[in-house]
C-alpha cells in the first residue's frame, strides 16, 4: 500500500502499484470492448428487425440487468478472491463474443445472453474495488478511483468513435471477435499481474443481532450484506450523492439526439456535442486531481456539483451550437466532484463489505442511469426538448441542496467494521 491520508499524491504514484497496472489494463480492454460489443450489437439487431425500440435495448441491455446482479449476487465480491472473480468475469464476456461472433443466434438468444452477463458486472465491479482498496491508501485510492473511471469514459469515447467504422471494415460478427479476443487478454493480464488475495470470510460470521450465516447461500449473503450497509450510518446517503447528479446528467445526455434533430444540427454536430460532456470529464478530473490537495477536492464537492447542474437551464434558449458545446462541457467538469467523496465513502462502508459496498454503488448507478433517461424522455413527449433538459438540471441543483448535509459531511459516529459472513 501507498500513500498517506492527507498527503497529496500524483497519477505516478498510483501507477507504481503493479496491482493498479494490471487492473487499468484490464479495465481498458474490457470496456472497450465492451462498448464495441454494445454497438455491433445494435447494428445486427437492427439489420435484422428494423425496429427502433430493439435496437434501443441492445445499446443499453448492460445496463438494468446489472441491478438484479448488485442485488443478490453482490456477496460474492467479499467470498472469493478479486482475482479469480475479475478473470472469470472477463472469460464469460469473451465466450459470448464468441457466440454472439457465431452469427446464427436469433435476436432474442442474443439480447438474453448480453444481459445474463451483465448480471456479473456488479460482482467485478466489487472485486476490482477491493483491489485498489487494498492496493491503495490515502490520496493513492482517491486518484485511483479516478483513473478507473477515467479510463472507463475514455475507452467508451473511443469504443463509440470507432465502433461504426470498425464494422464498416470487418463486419459485425468479425467485430465481435475483436471483442472476444480483447475480453481474453484482459483475463489473462488479470490472471498473471493480480495478486491472489485471501478470500475475506471464508466460512461465515455473525451478522447483527448474532445469528450465524454459515452455509448461507450467496443470495442471502447478499441481501443480508446490502442491509448491513443501508444502515451503516453515511453509507446510503453518499451512495445517493453519488448517484442521483450523475442520473440527470446521463438524462440530460440521452436527450441529445432528439434535440439536436429539432435544432436540424448536422450529424458531426451531433457527435461532438455527444463527445463535448465526456471530455469535460476528462478534463475536470485531470485538473481537479493534480492541482488540488485532497481536502481542498472534498471542500469543493458542493460547488461542482452545482456546476454540473446549473448550466443545462440555459437550454430553454435557442442558444447557438458553440454555447451548447460549451454547456455539456462544463456540466462534464462538474462530475469531478466525486472525488471528494471517494475517501469519505471508503471510510464509512464496514471493512469486510468493501467489495459489496463497491457491487452496490455501481448497481444503484446503473439502475439510476438507466431509469433517469426513462423518465425524462417521458417528459419530453409533452414538453419542448429544451425545456426538458433544462429541467432535468433544476432538478439536479434542487437534489443537490437537499443532500448538502450529506455532502459536508457531518459528524455521524464511526461506522461498523463489521457485516454478514
Amino acid at each position: 500500500m501507498t500513500g498517506g491520508s492527507t498527503t497529496k499524491a500524483t497519477y505516478g504514484h498510483v501507477f507504481a502499484v503493479a496491482q493498479f497496472r494490471a487492473l487499468f489494463a484490464g479495465r481498458l480492454l474490457g470496456v472497450l470492448s465492451d462498448t464495441l460489443r454494445s454497438v455491433a450489437l445494435a447494428v445486427l439487431v437492427f439489420s435484422r428487425t428494423s425496429s427502433a425500440l430493439l435496437t434501443a435495448m441492445a445499446m443499453t441491455i448492460g445496463f438494468l440487468p446489472q441491478a438484479a446482479g448488485g442485488l443478490f449476487l453482490g456477496a460474492m465480491a467479499d467470498r472469493f478472491s478479486p482475482r479469480t472473480l475479475i478473470t472469470t468475469g472477463y472469460a464469460l464476456q469473451c465466450a459470448v463474443g464468441l457466440l454472439l461472433a457465431s452469427g446464427h443466434l436469433p435476436v432474442s438468444v442474443s439480447l438474453l445472453l448480453a444481459a445474463a452477463v451483465a448480471c456479473l458486472t456488479p460482482v467485478t465491479t466489487g472485486a476490482a474495488g477491493r483491489v485498489l482498496a487494498e492496493g491503495l491508501t490515502g490520496d493513492t485510492y482517491v486518484l485511483g478511483r479516478s483513473l478507473s473511471y477515467l479510463v472507463a469514459v475514455s475507452a467508451q469515447m473511443v469504443g463509440m468513435a470507432a465502433g461504426g467504422a470498425l464494422i464498416v471494415w470487418l463486419g459485425v460478427d468479425r467485430t465481435m471477435l475483436v471483442t472476444a479476443g480483447a475480453h481474453l487478454l484482459a483475463s489473462v493480464i488479470s490472471r498473471l499481474f493480480l495478486p491472489h488475495t485471501e478470500v475475506v470470510r471464508a466460512g461465515g460470521s455473525t451478522v447483527a443481532g448474532g445469528s450465524t450465516t454459515v452455509g448461507a447461500s450467496i443470495v442471502q449473503r447478499t441481501l443480508q450484506g446490502n442491509a448491513a450497509l443501508v444502515a451503516a450510518p453515511g453509507v446510503l446517503k453518499l451512495i445517493m450523492v453519488q448517484c442521483l447528479p450523475a442520473a440527470y446528467l446521463a438524462a440530460a445526455g440521452s436527450l441529445l439526439i432528439p434535440y439536436c434533430a429539432q435544432r436540424a444540427f448536422s450529424p458531426t454536430q451531433t457527435g461532438t456535442l455527444l463527445a463535448a460532456t465526456s471530455v469535460g470529464m476528462l478534463i475536470g478530473d485531470v485538473v481537479v486531481g493534480r492541482a488540488f490537495a485532497p481536502a481542498t477536492r472534498e471542500r469543493l464537492v458542493l460547488p461542482l456539483l452545482l456546476v454540473m447542474g446549473t448550466p443545462t437551464t440555459a437550454l430553454v434558449l435557442d442558444l447557438p451550437y458553440q454555447a451548447i458545446a460549451a454547456v455539456y462541457a462544463i456540466t462534464g467538469v462538474g462530475s469531478a466532484y466525486l472525488l471528494g467523496l471517494q475517501r469519505r465513502f471508503l471510510e464509512v462502508v464496514p471493512s469486510d463489505l468493501q467489495g459489496q459496498g463497491f457491487a452496490l454503488l455501481n448497481t444503484t448507478t446503473m439502475t439510476i442511469q438507466g431509469i433517469g433517461p426513462l423518465v425524462f424522455g417521458a417528459f419530453a413527449q409533452f414538453l419542448p426538448v429544451g425545456r426538458t433538459i433544462a429541467l432535468t438540471a433544476v432538478s439536479s441543483v434542487i437534489t443537490t441542496l437537499l443532500l448538502r448535509d450529506a455532502i459536508r459531511g457531518g459528524s455521524s459516529p464511526p461506522p461498523p467494521r463489521s457485516g454478514p459472513g
